[in-house]
Order: structure tokens, then sequence, then C-alpha cells
């Protein structure tokens, strides 16, 4: 009888991010009533460090009329599952999820808000890797502080570069920092499936994939060629940027590639000395964008200098200050992402074993694994 109370009380609490109650959300693996004391063992399938012990404190007083006179243990953990995206693509081994960062032009911070989503997903538990796909501007090895660091090659595959429990792979680990990059779209398009599919990734919840500005031929053959699950849209308020990350969004539904949601970057002016805040590019331009293609606004991030500063020296906000107005915002934005993801339809490819048919001659069939 506790047990179907305690299951129809936590049926009350809805999860924010995954828009559930915990039961729909199947999220209970298990309630043992024993003796004097409760045990609850709850799983989401996004990262949540930052709010596990919120989280286990409202569970707790929501419960304590039940368990009155008993010891009560909540236990929360979160598995992160691989989830479907672009049909047709063979997944990663290593890599769960592929989510890409896309902006359709350049100029809005698309780096920025890819590596601080990045290490914000890491700082709420999850493994997480990033792969530089901006060929022309490789940006990643300066914001990460890595810059000069070469891959060492081990067994045919490049080892990824770690920087802030992050791993990381850009082209600009590989050539000089003032090598210009005069390649063609097929050259770089095949270059960034061997950086994808070439660098021993170890176990990654999440492989961030920072594509380069624009929506033509290496944008096309990226999304195609990865297994993306998923893609975040940057954006500012302003009516020019709009009008070519509706270009991004349209490229990914004719890829058939899901859109998680929009970031609105530069919302606005914070003055740090008198605290007024100022739309600078306009104001409303992502939720616009949002509400025009029915996604999500993930957030805003607002333009302010010491966001810059911190990431183009290689000391990102989410790692320096981990308490942080930015950090918070980030992680806030992360959760988001992946509990958005986590509601996609799970992929179970990598489970199967892989089958081979091959004739061997009339009549027979001759079937390894």
């Amino acid at each position: 009888m506790l047990q179907k109370e305690i299951e129809a009380r936590l049926a009350r609490y809805q999860d924010p991010y995954l828009g559930k109650d915990l039961v729909s959300a199947k999220a209970i693996k298990r309630i043992t009533v024993n003796g004097g004391g409760v045990e609850i063992e709850i799983s989401l399938g996004y990262p949540f460090e930052g709010r596990k012990a919120r989280m286990i404190a409202e569970i707790e007083t929501l419960l304590a009329p039940l368990v009155e006179g008993k010891t009560l243990a909540v236990r929360l953990s979160s598995q992160i599952d691989a989830h479907n995206g672009r049909q047709g693509v063979s997944g990663l081994a290593n890599v769960k999820n592929i989510i890409a960062v896309g902006s359709g032009k350049g100029g809005v911070g698309k780096s920025t808000i890819a590596v601080n989503l990045a290490l914000a997903l890491a700082h709420e538990g999850a493994r997480v890797g990033i792969l530089d796909a901006d060929i022309y501007g490789p940006s990643q090895p300066a914001m990460l502080g890595s810059s000069g660091e070469r891959p060492v090659l081990k067994e045919k595959s490049l080892l990824p570069i770690i920087r802030y429990g992050l791993q990381s792979m850009s082209i600009g680990y590989l050539i000089d920092e003032d090598a210009p990059m005069v390649w063609r779209g097929p050259m770089i398009g095949k270059a960034m499936q061997q950086l994808l599919h070439d660098t021993a990734w170890d176990a990654l919840d999440y492989l961030i994939v920072d594509l380069p500005p624009g929506t033509g031929d290496i944008q096309l053959t990226l999304c195609q060629k990865m297994p993306v699950s998923g893609a975040v849209i940057v954006t500012t308020p302003q009516d020019l940027a709009l009008l070519d990350v509706r270009r991004a969004c349209e490229m990914f539904n004719k890829l058939n590639v899901p859109i998680i949601g929009v970031i609105e970057n530069m919302s606005h002016y914070h003055c740090p000395h008198c605290g007024h805040d100022e739309p600078v590019f306009g104001q409303g331009g992502g939720a616009k964008l949002a509400e025009q293609y029915q996604l999500a606004l993930l957030g805003s991030i607002p333009l302010d200098i010491r966001l810059r500063e911190m990431t183009d020296s290689g000391n990102p906000p989410v790692t320096q200050e981990p308490e942080g107005q930015h950090t918070g915002t980030f992680c806030e934005i992360a959760r988001k992402v992946a509990a958005i993801l986590a509601l996609q339809a799970r992929d179970y490819s990598a489970r199967f074993p892989k089958v081979v048919v091959q004739h061997t001659s009339p009549g027979q069939v001759k079937t390894e694994e």
C-alpha cells in the first residue's frame, strides 16, 4: 500500500525539462519499503548534476507526510541513451548522440555558444566531446586554451585533445595557426568525415559539432554524412540574422534532422557599471523564430564583454566561474537540450550484431556475425 501511495505522490512531481511527471516519464526504477526504511531509485534521460540536490530535497518534502517515522533515501541518476536523428546514416560506436550547432551565417557567436554548451553538458555530469567543423576558421583550440597542441596517432586513430574534461578535435590541431585553408567543398567534406570517424572518441554521451556558417555544399555534406541526433540553432535578435538563420532551419528540415531549439545570442547589452540592459540588436527575434518553426527557445545570452574575453582567452566562464551567472545560464540551456533530445525515439542499432550474408554457391547461403 505504501509503495502505491508513494508512486501516486511521485506522479505529482513534474520534471520541468521533460515536461512530464516522474511516472509518465518512466523515471522511477524502484521503490523499496523495508521495515523502517524507504528507498527510491529514479533515473532520468538527461544529465542534471546541477539540480540534483534541489530535486532530492523537493521529493523528500513531497513524500514527508507518507514516510513519517521512517528513513527515506532518494537516489537519482541519469541514463543517457542513443537517439534517432537523421535516418539511414550509421552511428558511431563510441558516441551516443551527435548535436550539430549551426547558425546559417557568421558573426552570431556560434562557436562561443558551442564550446560553452559542451562544457555545460560536461558540468552537468555527461561525457562530452566537441568537433570543430568550421574548417576555414577553426576557433575551438583557442577557446579551449589548447592552441599549438597536436593529437597523437594511435592504432590508426587520432587521440582527441582533452581540456576541462572535454574531448576535442579540430583541423586547427593539424595545421599551422596562420596557414590558409584553400580547399574546395568535397575536400573539406572528406576531411571532416575523417576527423569524425578516425578520432578515438572515448564513450561519449554527446558530441557537439560546431558547424561552419552558411547553408552551402559543405554544410549539406556534413549533415548528410554525419549521424546527427539533433541540431541547435544560434541566432541574434536582429532581422538580418533571422533571414539567414531561417535558411538553416529549412536546411535541417529538408535533411530530416530534428531541430532541438533556438538559442538567442547577444540578446541585450548589460552595462556592468549601471546595470542597464540595452537591446542593441533589437529584441524578440529568437522568440519569433522559435514560434515560426514551433521550436523551443532554449535561452538568451546577453552581450557581455566578460563572456567574450574569457572564452577568447581559453578560459570559458563555465570552467572559471562554476557558480557564475553565465554558467547557470549555459547549464540551464544544456539541461533543456539534453531533455528534449531524450524525448526522441531511442536508437537501438548499436545493440544488434552486424550480420553479413555471403553467397557461397547456388542453393547455399553462408551467414556470419
